[in-house]
């Protein structure tokens, strides 16, 4: 038998009708209570360390969840967070850094509809995050409609629908149905060292979405207010360099100890700064290059390497680092 630990914090899936609209307030005992117990064959403890909207998490938040998995680490085998689906591919990204060198499951998961609703896509999540959790695997997970997701690859791309959740640029991890996992991508051992916890972060981290017509001089906001810029671009990385011309205020941001990433608006295949002129021009300064990392994972890693230094060259060797597989090895043939 497997002791399994899960620590509870709001979302959809722990959530009942207000006179507002649905908000979370179910207890992680009272969620435990919908499940069948002919399929709790494990242990399972529960901890609630918040019960919010996941719209209101916040990275002090994320500090939290990784915080309670390491001081429960040697007592459990792995680990459940039930979450809202709104920001829960950012946190499973940041537990992703924050919890390194991990040999457990760390499986995250909610649903669309509360678990107290006749329709509800809860249970089977549930489930199906404690059959994950229950394998001898190390890592954090997004588990979502029978579906293992790496923790960096996640993104929810469906607001309504069961299949909320895809795996951007990655294959799944694996698939399950019932109590049967049918594995699809192996993840490499874990080297020895144990678990490190890691939590520092600095949340001085804007997203800007560029479109056509974006003035220069937004940028000249960030200076005073971010450590870090991500721009999410055109195609395979570009930006206007014609009339409203974005680059010299791109780079005064880095001149001014601003650390830039780049990534595009794309969900597929990732940027290129060297395809195209449009690229090569933004690629003359330090700028950051994200590759195939999806946006949900570049917002907590570059908080996470803001945290490690002020060296706009160090942040730029760390977030160019892959780190739980949220950036291709080019070496690595993907299936």
């Amino acid at each position: 038998m497997k002791k399994i630990l899960l620590l509870a914090t709001g979302g959809t899936i722990a959530s009942i009708p207000a006179e507002e609209g649905l908000i979370p307030r179910m207890t992680a005992e009272e969620l435990i209570s919908f499940l069948p117990k002919e399929h709790l064959r494990n242990q399972i403890d529960s901890k609630v360390l918040m019960t919010i909207d996941s719209i209101n998490m916040q990275p002090e938040f994320w500090v939290k969840i990784a915080q309670a998995v390491y001081e429960h680490y040697d007592n459990y085998d792995g680990f459940i967070i039930t979450h809202g689906t709104d920001t829960m591919a950012y946190t499973s990204a940041a537990l992703s850094y924050m919890l390194q060198n991990i040999a457990k499951p760390v499986v995250l998961t909610g649903s669309q509809v509360p678990i107290i609703r006749k329709r509800t896509d809860g249970i089977r999540n549930f489930l199906d995050a404690i059959c994950f959790a229950s394998e001898d695997i190390g890592g954090v997970f997004v588990v979502f409609d029978g579906k293992v997701i790496i923790g960096t690859r996640a993104m929810k791309l469906r607001t309504k629908s069961y299949d909320a959740f895809e795996s951007i640029n990655f294959p799944y991890i694996a698939y399950i149905n019932g109590l049967d996992v049918k594995y699809n991508k192996p993840v490499r051992p874990v080297k020895h060292g144990g678990l490190k916890l890691d939590i520092s972060l600095c949340p001085d981290v804007f997203l800007l979405k560029l479109h056509p017509g974006t003035k220069p001089e937004l940028f000249d906001c960030f200076k005073h207010l971010y450590k870090g810029v991500i721009f999410e671009s055109f195609g395979t990385g570009g930006v206007p360099f014609q009339e409203r011309n974005l680059l010299p205020k791109i780079h005064e941001l880095i001149d001014s100890g601003v650390s830039v990433v780049t990534t595009t608006q794309c969900l597929q295949e990732g940027e290129d700064l060297g395809l195209y002129e449009a690229g090569w021009k933004v690629a003359q300064k330090m700028i950051i290059s994200s590759r195939d990392m999806n946006t949900e994972a570049i917002v907590p890693k570059l908080m996470w390497a803001l945290g490690q230094t002020d060296n706009p060259k160090e942040v730029k060797k760390i977030m160019e680092t892959p780190v739980a597989y949220d950036i291709a090895n080019p070496k690595e043939k993907m299936k």
